[in-house]
């Protein structure tokens, strides 16, 4: 079994990042603390992230290339393209409490439209509600880009809510939505 300092500092840095991130928040961690449980120096930190906001885009970048966030689901090539866009309004709880989307939160806790987060959030969730776009039109639906930043909308709120209520159950009253929406655009 590899040891965290078998890995590279940046990994190591980016696993401790992810594990804090996820268990407290983006805010509630500092940097000192990341530097502990990578273990690195704060100097080796600053060397591969000079600024949170860096290692707060790398976290999502990781999250994203790793297939880690509702948008995986959207690129299963073994799931038909209507079970795509289905699967996501189901939230999945992992340990501990149910936790809602790390894009949203990066953009709450870096609400500067200009900062790296923020501008990498606005980013992935075009890219996002494109791709639901292309698997709707795919479907033969009507107005697909509309109906897509409409499905985008409900799958937020589900992670939303559903993060509020610690409740992954709130995905279904949002699929029910979201089929009924796809229905009306496939007549």
């Amino acid at each position: 079994m590899e040891t965290p300092r078998g890995r590279g500092g940046r990994e190591r840095i980016l696993a401790a990042a992810t594990t804090l991130f996820e268990a407290q928040g983006i805010t509630a961690t500092t940097m000192e603390q990341i530097a502990a449980a990578a273990p690195v120096s704060k100097r080796t930190l600053y060397i591969h992230f000079p600024a949170k906001e860096d290692l707060v885009v790398a976290y999502l970048r990781h999250l994203s290339d790793a297939g880690l966030t509702m948008e995986g689901m959207l690129d299963r090539e073994d799931l038909p393209a209507r079970d795509r866009v289905m699967a996501l309004f189901r939230v999945h709880r992992f340990d501990g409490p149910v936790r809602g989307c790390p894009f949203t939160a990066a953009a709450t806790e870096f609400p500067d439209p200009q900062s790296p987060p923020h501008a990498y959030t606005r980013e992935r969730k075009q890219q996002f509600t494109s791709r639901i776009a292309e698997l709707l039109a795919e479907l033969g639906a009507r107005d697909a880009d509309r109906l897509a930043e409409q499905l985008a909308i409900l799958a937020d709120g589900v992670a939303g809510r559903a993060m509020v209520f610690d409740d992954p159950d709130r995905g279904d009253y949002a699929r029910a939505a979201a089929e009924t929406l796809l229905e009306a655009a496939l007549r």
